[in-house]
């Protein structure tokens, strides 16, 4: 057996011992293992982020990045490549049809892209359900946020005064949310798009250019901008989630505000991004030895003690969501009467399914 297969020889040595196995039938299980190592060591692994450097996307790439490459049979490098671009389209477009499809470029992309085909959307040329979903690092619910000093307050006051949001363009969830609440709920928000990211509508709001921003901006505010909550130099007037999150306890979820059964299977559609809030994802064709090799170092490198130390020292939230999962809400997202997926992108105005922010 090859030196740098030395662990995983020993662990099977030791299951022949206790359970009587040959190693005969062992054997190609052990051959799988050495072929993985083989490939990734030495080896560079490009993780494609469908983000710029400056918002939560890139914190948690950049957090999560070092852990996973150490669980990786053969411990690659793993690099991270920005590509910022239509609501996070630019990215999986290129992971779908470009992209090497050896196990060796990866990506972790806005939640609410895969879902683009679903609303028929053009310029998304992929097939979500043919992608290898290794898992998600977080689920997480949203949130629509205004500066302490921009009077929203409320969501009463998201019917009676200026609300000014923030967005990358359309198709992202900062549009595509305040764009819902006014479709189905009659506030009056107004969107600002032409922000390149998240993180250029958070200094917008910090300038007094815009009132807020909604999406999953939970995890991202925290890691970023950690002194907005705790000195309240934001306000959560509503929570756009299907209930209460106990960190916002004065603050209603959505769908306490839905009136119908299909109101709220259209909210459950429209939701259903953020219940996979940092997924990672390969390309179509990669070999299922080395997709089974990253879905096995994504679960180690989530329960690793010392990412979850780190995460908490960054401020990140984190919850693992297996690949398993995240292909599981995306064929019950693909299996919505069509009637309930008309009505939920016209809710977001046409555009649903990108992502965009950080």
């Amino acid at each position: 057996m090859r030196g740098r297969s030395n662990r995983v020889t020993e662990v099977l040595r030791k299951a022949l011992t206790a359970s009587g196995v040959s190693a005969a039938m062992l054997a190609p299980a052990v051959a799988r293992a050495d072929a993985v190592s083989d490939f990734y060591k030495g080896r560079q692994v490009t993780m494609v982020l469908s983000a710029d450097a400056g918002g939560g996307y890139g914190s948690y790439a950049n957090a999560f990045a070092p852990y996973l490459s150490a669980h990786i049979p053969g411990k690659p490098k793993i690099v991270i490549q920005y590509m910022p671009g239509a609501g996070g389209l630019r990215a999986t477009n290129f992971l779908y049809s470009a992209a090497p499809k050896d196990g060796s470029t990866i990506a972790l992309i806005h939640s609410s892209v895969p879902f683009a085909p679903v609303y028929g959307l053009a310029a998304a040329k992929f097939d979500p359900r043919k992608f290898n979903w290794i898992g998600s690092i977080n689920a997480t619910s949203g949130i629509c946020v205004a500066w302490s000093s921009s009077n929203i307050k409320t969501w009463n006051d998201l019917f009676t005064k200026q609300y000014m949001v923030g967005s990358s363009g359309a198709g992202s969830q900062m549009e595509t949310i305040p764009l819902m609440l006014n479709k189905l709920f009659g506030t009056k928000i107004k969107v600002i798009s032409g922000y390149r990211g998240g993180n250029e509508v958070y200094l917008a709001m910090e300038r007094g250019e815009v009132s807020g921003r909604c999406g999953g901006l939970i995890s991202s505010i925290k890691s970023t901008r950690p002194d907005w909550f705790p000195q309240k130099k934001v306000y959560v007037p509503v929570q756009i989630a299907l209930e209460r999150d106990p960190e916002f306890p004065d603050s209603p979820a959505l769908l306490e505000f839905a009136k119908d059964a299909r109101t709220k299977q259209i909210l459950q559609l429209v939701l259903s991004p953020m219940a996979m809030d940092r997924p990672i994802l390969m390309p179509p064709g990669v070999p299922a030895d080395r997709v089974a090799a990253l879905k096995a170092a994504f679960h180690a490198a989530m329960v690793d003690p010392a990412f979850l130390a780190d995460a908490k020292k960054q401020r990140l939230e984190v919850k693992e969501v297996s690949g398993e999962k995240v292909a599981q809400l995306l064929t019950a997202a693909y299996a919505m009467p069509p009637d309930i997926v008309k009505a939920a992108n016209e809710a977001m105005g046409g555009s649903g399914g990108a992502g965009g922010g950080g």
